[in-house]
Order: structure tokens, then sequence, then C-alpha cells
């Protein structure tokens, strides 16, 4: 699996492009393999570690498979599946299709890159290979908005770069090698070490920034409003989750571990991005704004619950990636259902669209719930294993955060609701209709799948989350 789900994408992107096909022909190539990388995960591996490590050594790739791999390479293929289906009703050229498949395919590698990786360096290598492929897909539609946009994405982007590169470098001049291993010495026998502690301190600021925490978010927002309406799906639902959040929970987990310090400063950067992002929501205009800014808050959830240092405090981060790449990415389609049944985003524009739109408001209304906390829905269990990793890690302080942050969740979404879906038909949804299929079908599909994880949270936490970080 850890093969494949790398090389196989990029070949994919070479065979389209020698000769160059048909966007359709990319775009249903695309489709299979996203699909083909969610059965990967169930079929067994036989084999495929010693693949792994000849290929690994030609290309000086160090790659594995674990639990936590597993669950982020599902996330993966279902939101890159739902993102590209639902770009499918913006492109409007055969070229562009083309260009957006390719991309997407480049980016799914990077990701599985980053989650098999077991070193950094192979991390920074695919993280720009993310960032590469996001830049293009953000400018793809040369729109004035989303050119800028994609400039202010790739000026942070490219500071986070030379953060991490610089570390990078540093590591190795200390450790003499990059890999988990390596820095865990490193910071076990030099912990003191000044040189340690910049390069630590870099490669966290860098994966903050490309994660969008506070105060590193000013791209984010921008990034997620401008770009076309099937790549906002793809960069909330997953991108930032895992060059930014998930990064961080390898790292700290897999190579530098934990201290006071570090819980301390995880912790304060966590609930930061809880409160202001929350806030920030409350006070946007624009329907994909809103969801950019409570990306950020969430995103803070799943710091806070790492900043508790203890493994069911990670066991609680990433089931709450898998949630929120759920969730939100049902919530970046409905938006853009709305955007191509109306040609707008401005929620003071809208009311009554529940009425003309049913579908989508009863499934905007799950992913909401969802995502405040409300059972018995998957976000509800997530957030409650975070308030007991902290509470249980003596953090009941943000614990209390955590809790209380739900309530300003609640508030913005039900004011967005209200204003997009309920109360009285607006003048400018007189003659909106529901949405296609291809918007329909796979926010039904995530809706369905945001019940079905919240009615059986106890298997998915027994048989997937908890064995990811070991803990019988």
């Amino acid at each position: 699996m850890t093969v494949s789900l790398i090389f196989i994408p990029i070949l994919l992107v070479i065979l389209l492009n020698i000769p160059r096909l048909s966007g359709r022909a990319a775009y249903y190539t695309a489709l299979a393999f996203f699909a083909y990388q969610l059965i990967a995960v169930f079929l067994p591996e036989a084999g495929s570690a010693q693949l792994a490590k000849v290929i690994g050594d030609f290309f000086r790739l160090d790659v594995s498979a674990d639990g936590i791999s597993k669950i982020m390479v599902i996330s993966t293929a279902i939101v890159a599946f739902v993102s590209l289906v639902t770009s499918r009703q913006f492109v409007k050229y055969d070229g562009r299709l083309f260009s957006l498949s390719n991309l997407m395919l480049l980016a799914v590698a990077g990701i599985n890159g980053i989650v098999f990786a077991r070193d950094i360096f192979t991390i920074y290598v695919f993280v720009e290979v993310i960032a590469a492929a996001s830049y293009i897909m953000i400018v793809l539609d040369k729109t004035e908005t989303s050119l800028e946009g994609g400039f202010k994405y790739l000026i942070i982007s490219s500071i986070a770069t030379v953060m991490m590169l610089f570390s990078v470098a540093l590591f190795f001049l200390v450790a003499g090698g990059t890999g988990f291993e390596d820095i865990s010495a490193a910071v076990r026998n030099f912990g003191g070490n000044t040189i340690v502690l910049l390069a630590v301190m870099l490669f966290v600021c860098g994966l903050m920034i490309k994660g969008g925490l506070i105060p590193f978010h000013a791209w984010l927002p921008e990034a997620y409003a401008c770009a076309p309406a099937g790549v906002s799906v793809f960069l909330g639902g997953i991108i930032t989750k895992t060059t930014g959040v998930f990064t961080l929970i390898r790292f700290f987990y897999s190579a530098v571990g934990f201290n006071d310090n570090v819980k301390t400063v995880l912790l304060i950067a966590g609930s930061l991005s809880i409160v202001i992002g929350a806030v920030a929501a409350i006070t946007q205009k624009d329907f994909k704004k809103v969801l950019a800014y409570s990306s950020i808050s969430q995103v803070g959830y799943v710091v806070l619950a790492l900043g508790a240092g203890t493994a069911f405090g990670i066991a609680a981060a990433v089931f709450h990636i898998f949630n929120h790449a759920i969730f939100k990415s049902l919530l970046f389609v409905n938006a853009a259902a709305v955007e191509k049944q109306t040609g707008r985003l401005d929620v003071d524009s809208f009311g009554g669209l529940g009425a003309k739109m049913p579908v989508t408001s009863a499934t905007t209304a799950i992913a909401f719930l969802s995502a405040s906390g409300i059972p018995p829905l998957a976000g509800f269990w997530s957030k409650l294993f975070i308030i007991i990793a902290l509470w249980s890690a003596n953090c009941k302080g943000f614990a209390f955060v955590a809790i209380l942050a739900s309530l300003l969740t609640m508030a913005y979404f039900l004011n967005l609701q209200k204003k997009v879906f309920f109360g009285e038909s607006s003048a400018n949804v007189e003659n909106v209709r529901e949405a296609s299929l291809s918007f329909t079908i796979p926010s039904v599909i995530l809706c369905a799948i945001t019940i079905l994880a919240g009615l059986g949270f106890y298997f998915i936490l027994k048989s997937l989350v908890l064995p990811a970080v070991g803990i019988i």
C-alpha cells in the first residue's frame, strides 16, 4: 500500500501527459485512483514492506505505514473524490479539467508521502509537492481574486518552506541524519542545545503556517474564499490538515516527544486558534470565509488535544482530524452548491433557501451540528475525547475552553443557517432549484458518514483510532 499510493498517482500523471489525453480521461482516471486508494487501505500488505524498502532506498525515501497513516489515507481518498466530483460542475473547458485532475493526483501523492514519511526531509519534499499543486489549483480560474489569494498563499507558504528547510539542515548538522530516530536521539542527548531548540522551533512554526494556526493564519481565509469551489473542498477538507496539524502530530509523537514547554506552547496555540477563529467566523459575511475561519477554530481543537501530551490525546486529535475532514468537506460542497445555484456567496443576500434546496439545507444542518459537538454525531465524540484527554492530563482550564468554544461554534453556525436557509424567501432565490446530483450525492454520502461515524463511534475508536497510537 505504501509504495503504490505514492508512486501510482505520479505514474498516472506521466501517462496522462504522454501523449496528452482528454480532460474527461484524466477526470475518470483520477476518480478511479481515489476509489482504489480507499479500497487499498483494507487490502493485505504481503510483500509491500520489502518493495517499499527497495524503492525507498532507490529514491532515498524513508516511508512505511502505521495506524495513523491509514486513517489519513481514508480521509484523503474520500475528500479528494468528492472535491473532484464537485469541481466538475465549475470547469467549463476540457483543458482546465485535465489540469485540475492532474494537480489533484499530484497533491494526493504528496499527502500520501507525508503520512507515510519517517524522516523530516521526506516530509519537507512532499509538503512542497502539495504546496506547488495547491497554488496552481487556487489560481486555476485566473480571476483577479484567485490570483490575489494564490499570491498570498505563495508568499506565506514560501516563508514556511525556508523555515522547514533550515530546520532540516540544523537537524542534519546535530543528529547526522533526518530520520525520526536520529532526531529523537539528538533531542534526548542535546535537548538544551541552542541549535536543537532552534531547529524544533523553526520546524513547528513552519507547520503552523502550513496549517493556518493563529497567529499564522492570514493566508488561509483568502485562499479558501478565492479558490474555485471544488478546490476549496480539497483545501478545507484535507490539505491544511495534512501539511499542518497531522505533520505536527507526527513530529512530536514520533520524533521530538513532549515536555512541559512543548505542551504549554501547543495548548496556548490551540486555544487561541479555537477562540479567535470562532469569533472571526461570527463576523464574516461570505459563506466560504465563515467556513475558513471555522477551519482555523476546529484545527485548534486538534492542536489542543495534542497539547495534552498523552496517547489518548493523540487518539482524540486523530479522530477529530477525520471528523473534521468529513463535515468540513460537506459544508464546502454545500457552499459550492449554493454558489452554483444562486451565483453568490453573501450570506445576507439569501433567506428561505431551505425551501428551494431541501437536501442542501438538511445536510448543512447535520454538518453544523456535528461541528458544534451535538450528540450523537461524530463531532460530539471526538470533542468529548479531547475534553477527557485534557481533563485526565490535568489541563482542566483548557478543557473548559474547549467546552465554551463549542458554544461559539454553535452561535456562528446557527446564524449562518438562519440567514441562508431559514426565514422568508428572498427575491434573490425565487427561481432557485435544488443542486444537481453532482452536489447532492457527495453531500448525502458525507452526511451519512458523519451520522454513521457518530452512531458507530465505539467501533471506529476500537478498530482504527486507539490501535493507531498503540493503546490496548
